[in-house]
């Protein structure tokens, strides 16, 4: 006999659920779960009480101890095991937790009015399901019975199950990588300006100011972040005025960089890192906050975006904030879910020419799981206006609403907007209760290949999904790099790779590997590939299937009616051989005012020949050929195009990158190519190091 064991603390309420496996082992084809769950008030002193459950003709005895002045909880079956909580470990067996919620809106169990009083006949039956081992491996329910109403909560297990490492497949045979663990460390802020070193020229037309965005701190005390995505972001600005530029830093004034810092210890959880409980309070107040809900972090480190005229720093959570483009100061916290109904927004918003904004967000509500599509007014009424006015014109319903795919951004069209649900899906259960079983949110993050791609596509005018959806192969998509419609068709340019396991590569741990153990990390990341579906539009009934409906002369992509109203599509290369040689590309530009939901010729990336970007990519579709720009022991970030006062022609501007090194004795520096022939105008060095970050914007002064 197995007993699983946890705490829940709501309202002075204690809730203790007990979980106990009868009869069978692991090992053999099939067991029986079953559910004990009772509630009893609290109290600050020792408490004692007894509890008889039956199950069928034979019951058994449960004894309870609560001792709050020795921090210890004990549990006795009748068969004589006993076991203690001391210090937030089980001894003797491994736990396994889960807090099951009660959809009934009533306690599952009558409230002990006073400790010690003993149940002669337990409301609660219990029914007991048989499964498989196959079905324990994968997402089974259990049954539980209470007032003669049944309700069926799906539960996960794998912890307790045998488990073997995925082998990992190679893509690459690179030898001999340069270790980049300074690009993954704390740096310190710079908040007044620091003129660059110019060399070449940095064009006169360029006002404005390069924003860039990602994690500067991966510690406080002596508790270190575990993923590159949960450093506190700290801000950039390049400021470029009449061919001179300035540089400056500020961390942002979020609440979890301030908590982390007052306490000097990581308190709020973030994507990659479980906050430990604090040191401060005593055994059983730890233990016991291990069953409090977290609250989503708003360290905004992804991205500087525009919400009608103001700035923005955002991440994937339902929190922004408010920044001062010139000073970089942190100006106001902003939750999406006062405006509309999610539970978060991408940090890639699209715009159309007026102005108006639209993003995605999940929700998740009696209703279900959702995936909504938002839009934001293009401007304000009143000056103090954050997100007054955006209304979800669209909600898209998963095709697992227990597991909801994953996305960072979406595609759009001048009439449409197109949302890929890859197989990166998000465990909901396994996040919900991560924190009681000592997991971080990525933890219920997976790559499920078995599941194909599914392409939605909404009219932004109607909010309404079109009848035909599109099937892919299982493919893992960050980053659009364009949408326009064509002769009746949807034409969705993205860059994505064929393995979706990569999320989890991106530790410090693995950022920080030298050698050889660099190499195989970087040889078993999959490649992310610039490539292209063509979605037709008018597809029913009558529309023959077994046939290519692309008849777009330009694109090899195909799209095969499979059944009604169901389109499988197959990508075309956007790239030769040679883009695969480089590393394949990642977070890609183009030049956006002009071009965004039109059809376009050109666009621009980082090539990855490392972990992170080595070199500078402009990419020519009519003829797939490259131009590229590297320099050894120097990383770029994402390129920024900046058209040209009066441009013409697609590729009559600039591109802008911070480019860092790990190198201690050669400094970051802003570099300006010329956006045509990709080659370098000139460079501002500045001596100061900053790590390797995510997202910018260029915000003109002439704005």
């Amino acid at each position: 006999m197995n007993i699983f064991h946890s705490l829940h603390i709501e309202h002075h309420i204690m809730t203790v659920i007990l979980y106990v496996s009868w009869g069978f082992s692991f090992h053999q084809q099939n067991f029986s779960f079953v559910f004990f769950f009772f509630t009893f008030q609290a109290f600050e002193f020792c408490s004692t009480f007894n509890l008889n459950c039956h199950r069928e003709a034979a019951p058994f005895r449960v004894f309870v101890q609560l001792n709050h002045e020795q921090d210890i909880i004990t549990i006795q079956l009748s068969s004589g095991l006993v076991f203690k909580i001391q210090d937030q470990v089980f001894t003797g067996h491994q736990v396994l937790s889960f807090i099951i919620p009660d959809h009934s809106g009533q306690p599952l169990t009558t409230l002990l009015q006073s400790i010690g009083f003993v149940i002669s006949a337990f409301p609660l039956v219990l029914e007991v399901q048989l499964l498989s081992i196959q079905e324990i491996n994968n997402l089974y329910t259990v049954f539980l019975w209470q007032t003669k109403q049944i309700h069926s909560f799906p539960v996960v297990i794998n912890s307790s199950l045998p488990s073997s490492r995925r082998e990992l497949a190679r893509f690459a045979s690179v030898q001999g990588l340069e270790c980049i663990a300074p690009l993954v460390k704390t740096v310190e802020e710079t908040p007044e300006p620091v003129t660059a070193d110019i060399t070449g020229e940095i064009p006169s037309w360029i006002n404005g100011s390069l924003l860039r965005n990602g994690p500067g701190k991966f510690e406080f005390g002596n508790q270190r972040y575990n993923h590159w995505f949960d450093g506190m972001a700290l801000l950039h600005q390049f400021k470029v005025e009449n061919g001179t530029v300035k540089y400056k830093s500020k961390f942002l004034q979020s609440d979890s960089f301030k908590i982390n810092s007052e306490h000097n210890r990581i308190v709020v959880s973030e994507f990659g890192t479980l906050a430990m409980p604090d040191p401060c309070k005593n055994v059983f107040q730890r233990f016991v906050s291990r069953f409090e809900m977290p609250k989503p972090s708003d360290n905004s480190n992804v991205h500087c975006v525009k919400y009608m005229g103001d700035y923005y720093v955002s991440t994937e959570t339902n929190y922004m904030h408010k920044v001062d483009p010139e000073t970089l100061a942190s100006m106001e916290k902003v939750d999406w879910s006062k405006f509309v109904a999610v539970n978060g927004a991408t940090a890639h918003p699209h715009y159309d020419p007026n102005g108006t904004s639209y993003n995605m967000g999940n929700s998740y509500s009696r209703q279900g799981t959702r995936y909504n599509i938002i839009r934001i007014p293009p401007q304000k009424t009143n000056d103090s206006d954050t997100l007054q006015g955006a209304q979800i014109i669209c909600s898209i319903p998963p095709q697992d609403g227990a597991k909801p795919s994953y996305y960072h951004s979406f595609g759009m069209t001048e009439n449409y907007v197109v949302f890929i649900e890859q197989p990166i899906k998000l465990n909901l259960l396994e996040i919900i209760t991560a924190k009681m079983r000592g997991k971080c949110i990525s933890d219920g993050i997976k790559w499920e290949p078995d599941h194909e791609t599914v392409i939605h596509v909404a009219s932004k005018q109607t909010g309404q999904l079109i009848p035909v959806k599109y099937y892919a192969k299982p493919l893992a998509v960050f980053h659009q790099i364009n949408a326009f419609e064509d002769q009746g068709c949807i034409v969705l340019d993205l860059c994505f790779s064929d393995d979706g396991g990569a999320l989890n590569n991106f530790t410090i741990q693995n950022l920080h590997k030298s050698g050889q153990a660099l190499d195989e990390m970087y040889n078993t990341t999959a490649r992310t590939l610039p490539r292209r579906f063509v979605l037709p539009l008018d597809v029913d009934s009558s529309t023959a299937t077994g046939q290519n409906l692309n008849t777009l002369p330009y694109s090899s992509a195909t799209a095969v009616k499979r059944d009604d109203r169901k389109v499988f599509v197959s990508h075309e290369d956007l790239h030769l051989d040679d883009l695969v040689e480089a590393g394949g590309l990642e977070l890609p530009q183009i030049n956006y005012d002009k071009y965004n939901t039109k059809k376009y010729r050109y666009f621009y990336g980082c090539g990855f020949g490392h972990l992170v970007g080595d070199s500078l990519l402009k990419m020519d579709i009519e003829t797939k050929e490259m131009k590229m720009w590297k320099e050894p022991g120097f990383y770029p970030s994402e390129p920024v195009f900046v058209p040209a006062p009066n441009a013409t022609e697609e590729d009559e501007g600039v591109i802008l990158s911070a480019v860092v090194t790990p190198q201690q004795e050669k400094n970051t520096f802003l570099l300006v190519l010329d956006a045509k022939s990709f080659t370098e105008l000139g460079r501002a060095a500045v001596p100061v190091k900053m790590p390797y970050g995510f997202h910018g914007v260029f915000a003109s002064s002439k704005q």
